[in-house]
């Protein structure tokens, strides 16, 4: 292995939140560390609660056993957009996500919706098929809605209209404009923002950061995807939420401790924990 491609260390702790809150979106079976030392190392900076996302239907019933192994862990529990053309037998799988689903330490229904950017044409009816019946699923057992929205703003708009929107619905990673911004806080859709905020060609993202109300915003990692700058290629992790945080509360000309209060409260009732 050359200097070049030897794997770069993680990231420092940072500086400590003075206000707790939750990464709203990680998915600690992808990372390098286990799930009791990525738990520690976030409660330490003050991130208390993590929401462990499933994509396929192994990765949602190690989500479901993770979080009933772990108090600060909650679970969400889904067929990625991106599996769902690729599933052998959708409806069987779904059925199985709405069992675990109903579970109690199961918070979410996500992460579902719809992703043009690697699913072609040839995949888009199964994509919003399966992104109806996870609708459905989220409202016959009241839990939230998790979106994964990536190049499908206009059609994950439209089919929530069509199908109604569950109670509680939360658009992770958003990656829309202000303009689209304005229309979820209208339908009062949570917005999560992930490291990418940071990054130096996001400025439509502070664009609509800044004007999505302080009710309705979430922080999240994503992690070990989107590591904010200034480490961007190194690994992610909940612990790195201070630093997206921080970057977030500096473009809604707020103090730490105020969106950090804001999205404490936001998360917890986003979830219903």
């Amino acid at each position: 292995m050359s200097r070049s491609d030897a794997p770069k260390p993680a990231p420092p702790l940072p500086e400590p939140l003075r206000v707790p809150v939750a990464d709203s979106h990680t998915h600690l079976d992808m990372q390098d560390t286990s799930v009791p030392e990525a738990l520690e190392a976030a409660a330490s900076v003050g991130v208390t609660t993590v929401v462990q996302v499933g994509c396929d239907l192994e990765r949602s019933r190690w989500a479901a056993r993770t979080a009933a192994e772990h108090a600060s862990v909650h679970a969400a529990v889904a067929l990625h957009p991106n599996e769902a053309p690729r599933a052998p037998d959708l409806d069987a799988q779904l059925a199985e996500i709405e069992k675990l689903a109903a579970l109690p330490q199961v918070l979410a229904v996500g992460e579902t919706g719809l992703d043009y950017f690697r699913t072609g044409e040839e995949g888009i009816a199964e994509q919003q098929r399966s992104f109806r019946e996870h609708i459905a699923i989220a409202k016959r057992l009241d839990k939230a809605l998790v979106i994964h929205d990536r190049d499908a703003h206009e059609d994950v708009l439209r089919v929530l209209a069509e199908e109604g929107a569950p109670e509680r619905t939360v658009f992770h990673c958003y990656s829309g404009d202000a303009a689209m911004a304005e229309v979820c806080a209208a339908k009062g859709y949570f917005m999560s923002f992930a490291g990418n905020v940071t990054f130096k060609n996001a400025q439509p993202l502070r664009d609509a950061l800044a004007v999505a109300p302080a009710e309705l915003v979430l922080v999240e990692t994503d992690a070990p995807f989107l590591t904010p700058a200034p480490y961007r290629g190194r690994p992610n992790a909940p612990y790195l939420v201070p630093v997206t945080l921080r970057a977030m509360a500096e473009v809604k000309g707020m103090p730490e401790e105020a969106l950090s209060e804001h999205v404490a409260a936001n998360t917890a009732r986003a979830f219903g924990y």
